[in-house]
């Protein structure tokens, strides 16, 4: 009995690793994705997305990164979400008559959407924040492994590093993706954006949330510039940019001490 039982599982073990190596790649998924949106990479672009995804799984195994493991979720909810932001990154260093941005991604987790537009866009000087060292053990592993130049991670929450004056109003474009609702996020971004720059907030369809933020966005010094809603390509996923220009400096209060801003939403 015990005979049959092991190899059962033996079988299951093969059928799954069989099964695993038969899936397509990202280099194989990846081009034929971003195709829809016009995004061609080169060859090397290409190699780092795969090393990425390899990566990003194997880590996950000893930490928890993400719930999406297949070629095809990675390639489609984590790098084409990400470079969703593509067209709104270009036309911001067009309109600051800069040759790049200088971004923050706050709680970008295992790097999204920070690592994936610098793949495509090596010009931007990125800065990837998170609270959980051992998430920045893994970006710090993905940055050497990629070798990617002028990125930074910082390891401390939003609210003690928005009073670092290394900092606070220093950046472009501050984004984050689906860390908090929007008032929060206001709380949390706006004070790293200097005066004329631009808060982006990723989120999924929720329109109710950006009448809410109206008075976080003005105490906070900045204004609702626009709010892009779409569809991302190949998918029925709704999403939707919320975008905030910052127009005067925030007052030296904001954000408030780690964790307020989660209780006492600024509303």
């Amino acid at each position: 009995m015990n005979g049959n039982i092991d190899s059962e599982l033996k079988l299951n073990q093969q059928e799954l690793l069989t099964e695993i190596q038969s899936e397509p790649g990202i280099s194989e998924i990846l081009p034929k994705i971003l195709a829809t949106d016009n995004i061609t990479l080169s060859d090397a672009q290409l190699s780092a997305f795969a090393s990425y995804a390899a990566l990003l799984r194997d880590w996950n195994t000893r930490i928890n990164l993400t719930a999406i493991t297949d070629s095809h979720g990675i390639a489609v909810r984590h790098f084409l979400d990400s470079l969703s932001l593509l067209p709104l990154i270009d036309n911001e260093t067009a309109r600051q008559g800069r040759e790049s941005l200088k971004i923050i991604d706050v709680g970008t987790g295992a790097g999204f959407p920070g690592l994936p537009l610098r793949i495509v866009r090596p010009e931007l000087k990125l800065t990837l924040l998170d609270s959980l060292q051992k998430r920045i053990n893994f970006l710090e592993a993905v940055i050497t492994e990629l070798k990617l130049a002028d990125v930074l991670t910082i390891s401390s929450r939003a609210e003690d590093a928005a009073h670092d004056g290394h900092y606070r109003e220093k950046f472009d474009l501050a984004t984050a993706r689906a860390v908090a609702p929007m008032p929060v996020l206001c709380e949390y971004l706006l004070p790293f954006v200097r005066p004329g720059g631009l808060m982006v907030a990723m989120k999924a369809q929720k329109t109710d949330e950006i009448d809410a933020d109206a008075k976080a966005i003005r105490l906070l010094g900045g204004e609702l510039e626009t709010v892009k809603q779409f569809i991302l390509s190949g998918t029925d996923l709704n999403r939707t940019l919320i975008c905030v220009r910052k127009k005067g400096r925030s007052p030296s209060i904001f954000p408030r001490k780690a964790g307020t801003p989660g209780r006492k939403p600024l509303v």
